[in-house]
């Protein structure tokens, strides 16, 4: 079964990063923006879809939102925006295992 990671826009923009299984991603945006989950994007309603991608192992997607809720704004903007050389900059320049 595949899983989606998706992206949202929130009505104060601010992102919320989630996951859903199936094969159609437009019920689990619909429920978000209907309020059927009283998590974060609730009181954040209207939620516009920016970004999706589709995984076909759902260990793997699981580890795709992790790592994404854990990035910077401006991190979150590059993928939106499929920048790949901006999203390779912010991981550099914040680590300091890395050399320079």
């Amino acid at each position: 079964m595949a899983i989606y990671v998706y992206m949202l826009r929130c009505a104060d923009n601010s992102y919320y990063v989630g996951s859903a299984t199936g094969d159609d991603l437009q019920p689990r945006i619909d429920q978000h923006n209907s309020g059927a989950f009283h998590g974060y994007t609730f009181r954040r309603r209207p939620v516009t879809l920016v970004w999706s991608e589709s995984f076909d192992r759902i260990t793997d997607g699981i580890a795709a939102e992790r790592q994404i809720k854990g990035w910077s704004r401006a991190k979150k903007e590059a993928l939106i925006e499929q920048d790949w050389l901006e999203i390779t900059r912010l991981s550099r320049r914040g680590s300091k295992s890395k050399p320079r």
